[in-house]
């Protein structure tokens, strides 16, 4: 049944649940209203399934529009002149992978597909619109942007001063959380479909390190890890040696 045979009420629900990871993730941080709902629902397109190793956008593109993603792993990253790799985050359901794109051209990074991937595809001359007329779906959406760049910080932070294990400990644990936050994960509990080549170029590591870090994980106790399983057994005591603090993630329910 394609959407144009349903009743207007009926495409509209529809719509709002192919956003679902979107709208989860914005209403832990805030109230959002029907209406905000159906704005965003409106200035998603249709979506659209892409491989592992697509790119998004590439470094130094001029987007005319922002990527919703819906289902998998995408990453931004910058690619150095030799072909070396940095992933600066970690893309999960309900990101927009380049919101900053609105506003911020050319791009210094690239955004890839990590797994394969469905996405939602928003044109900047709608998100212009929101901009104008919903002031404060637009701090929401505003305050996306800043997450990032805390997460950001916080990267920034381990690779400069965190242990390897440490910081595939600090990785673990905000990943769990966020996915959480858009109903991926539960129970201490999640799939993580990297292999450990993606987790070296996230932790700035070489693989062997990645392998020993994950390792070290299982010796003490902390996680069993199984291909893309992932089961935290002991989730205070990670938080604990990973120096974690999730104040940067804003989880919590805070009018903006």
């Amino acid at each position: 049944m394609v959407l144009q045979a349903l009743p207007q009420w009926a495409v509209r629900i529809l719509e709002v649940i192919l956003i679902s990871p979107l709208i989860d993730k914005l209403s832990r941080r805030d109230f959002i209203s029907d209406e905000e709902k159906a704005v965003l629902a409106d200035v998603v397109a249709p979506p659209v399934t892409l491989k592992a190793g697509d790119n998004i956008v590439e470094q130094y593109d001029r987007p005319s529009r922002s990527t919703l993603l819906l289902e998998g792993f995408a990453a931004r990253n910058v690619v150095l002149m030799n072909g070396a790799r940095q992933i600066t985050e970690l893309n999960v359901p309900g990101d927009f992978v380049d919101l900053h794109s609105l506003l911020m051209s050319p791009m210094d990074h690239g955004v890839v597909c990590l797994t394969d991937c469905k996405v939602g595809y928003c044109p900047h001359e709608a998100l212009r619109f929101i901009s104008q007329t919903q002031p404060h779906l637009t701090r929401l959406l505003w305050l996306e942007t800043l997450i990032d760049a805390a997460v950001h910080r916080q990267w920034l932070a381990g690779l400069g001063r965190r242990t390897a294990f440490g910081r595939l400990a600090h990785f673990l644990c905000e990943v769990y959380l966020r996915l959480a936050s858009v109903e991926r994960a539960q129970g201490h509990r999640m799939e993580l479909p990297l292999s450990q080549a993606i987790l070296a170029d996230v932790l700035g590591l070489s693989a062997v390190h990645v392998n020993r870090s994950v390792a070290q994980l299982r010796a003490d106790g902390l996680v069993e890890w199984s291909g893309r399983n992932i089961r935290i057994l002991d989730w205070n005591r990670l938080v604990r040696v990973a120096e974690f603090d999730p104040t940067y993630l804003r989880l919590g329910r805070d009018p903006v």
